[in-house]
């Protein structure tokens, strides 16, 4: 391929976001946080945009979604995965109940100490706390405390083993919401056609 073609192919390549129902700008019915319904929400984007030879990108619960995605609804339009920072394979093998008990009952009882507790590791330092608290915000409360509990109770050591397409894998050393050697260093071992890439001491909002 010449520069010319390389150039023609950069050309045509879009980037497509959307927000998560009760997140953002979507709208929030209230349920379908499991990761079914949200596996089809994507579905849905990609069916009615006839989007094809994809990059599929998950960032920490999206991780999940992507990959249920591909597993329910198969890798035909889909050429490349990445995870970013991914609550996979299983969060809550290694996690110790109570402290997933009391991160949920602060979440219900004490939103506005939840949101001072957790948005500065989440998003570290050079980011303000105007920010962090503009995009939790924006957020159902309903949304946050159902998809939690999806998070919660999700296990994928069984689907990882059947991606097929080539992934790449980024999570920080100091990720403390999903802790490398639970998180990424497992999915790697689990996918046969993956890649881990780890950054040092950047938060589990690593793109920040």
């Amino acid at each position: 391929m010449d520069v010319s073609d390389d150039a023609a192919r950069v050309a045509r390549l879009s980037l497509i976001t959307y927000d998560r129902r009760g997140h953002g700008r979507s709208g929030d019915p209230g349920r379908g946080y499991d990761y079914d319904t949200l596996a089809d929400d994507l579905a849905a984007v990609i069916k009615s945009l006839d989007l094809r030879d994809i990059t599929l990108v998950g960032y920490s619960m999206g991780g999940a979604e992507v990959v249920r995605y591909l597993t329910r609804h198969g890798s035909a339009r889909v050429s490349r995965l990445m995870l970013v920072a991914s609550t996979l394979p299983m969060l809550s093998d290694g996690i110790p109940h109570e402290y997933v008990d009391a991160f949920q009952r602060d979440l219900l009882t004490d939103y506005p100490q939840w949101l001072a507790d957790n948005a500065r590791p989440f998003t570290g330092p050079n980011v303000s706390q105007a920010m962090d608290r503009e995009m939790a915000l924006r957020t159902s409360h309903q949304a946050l405390f159902e998809c939690n509990e999806t998070v919660v109770s999700g296990d994928f050591r069984a689907e990882l083993p059947r991606i097929d397409v080539p992934t790449l894998i980024v999570q920080s050393d100091r990720d403390v919401s999903n802790p490398l050697e639970l998180t990424s260093q497992r999915t790697a071992q689990l996918m046969p056609n993956a890649r881990l890439v780890v950054y040092d001491n950047a938060p589990h909002g690593i793109f920040f």
